[in-house]
């Protein structure tokens, strides 16, 4: 059944994704005027947004929360930081955990949707443009992420994800004008979605590797820094339900700290963060046990 299932899929892998394409050239063509209408007020407006729709949305919502169940939180806060997500413009809540989970499932072979063994352009960016990567079938998500395809508010989300953005839009608009959604909207967007994008290839070819997996998955410093924590991807696939990336001091973390910060308000509970010094101990304790 399984097979079938990523088989339907892998399938369709020469279907061209026109929507797609059309979208990401729009929104890369239109984030070139922004630089024209530099000022601190749209910088600012930027980062906020940045960080509001890749960190909470993406980095704590989407992945550490909602793929990887690395903690518990409050039905509503579940809800509001997909919301968050949706700003990112990467495809719903449920589409995307059950792309990544497909990513954790088969990483590198030929039914990983972004696998680098097809190339760092089809890890970057071609993924997105052919097959069925990032709009997995009803019937994928249904076998993958069967846990959130019974929330109706996030089943809504995933189909109408795109409308967030119409809504920011408008808001930015008639608030600080045009130049506004320039940056807020288009280049925030492009740089979001290129920060992301570098975990599934830079941090798959190039970096250092703690764990010994079974992946070519890397840590680099330069990505942990871009994507709030997110390039800590060898310690991530070594232990994928960790909500903690960075394991030491100088692997620096923004959103196992914002996790942190939820569980001093009761708003995270039950995280599990492996240990780098504990849990290795026990590890080989076990294993001269054995």
């Amino acid at each position: 059944m399984e097979n079938n299932i990523v088989g339907s899929d892998q399938a369709k892998s020469q279907k061209l994704q026109i929507h797609t394409l059309v979208a990401v050239v729009a929104f890369h063509a239109l984030s070139i005027p922004a630089l024209f209408f530099f000022s601190w007020q749209n910088v600012a407006i930027a980062f906020v947004l940045l960080w509001l729709s890749v960190s909470p949305g993406i980095g704590l919502g989407y992945h550490r929360l909602l793929t990887h169940r690395g903690f518990k939180s409050p039905r509503w806060l579940e809800r509001l930081l997909a919301a968050f997500g949706t700003l990112a413009l990467q495809s719903g809540p449920v589409s995307w955990v059950t792309t990544h989970r497909l990513h954790h499932a088969f990483t590198e072979t030929d039914k990983d949707p972004h696998s680098p063994i097809k190339g760092l352009y089809w890890a970057h960016i071609g993924w997105i443009f052919k097959g069925q990567g990032n709009t997995p079938t009803r019937e994928t998500m249904d076998r993958y992420s069967p846990d959130l395809v019974k929330d109706p508010v996030l089943m809504f989300l995933d189909k109408y994800y795109w409308a967030t953005q119409i809504v920011l839009g408008a808001v930015l608009l008639v608030t600080f004008g045009f130049d506004a959604v320039l940056w807020g909207v288009f280049l925030r967007t492009v740089i979001g979605w290129h920060v992301t994008w570098l975990v599934n290839s830079f941090t798959h070819t190039w970096g250092t590797r703690r764990f010994e997996t079974r992946d070519s998955s890397t840590n680099s410093f330069l990505i942990g820094i871009l994507a709030f924590g997110e390039g800590w991807h060898n310690n991530h696939h070594a232990h994928p339900r960790s909500a903690r990336h960075g394991l030491t001091w100088r692997e620096f973390d923004i959103n196992w700290i914002q996790i942190k910060i939820l569980s001093v308000f009761g708003l995270a509970k039950e995280i599990y963060a492996f240990d780098l010094e504990h849990d290795e101990v026990n590890s080989a304790k076990l294993k001269q046990a054995a």
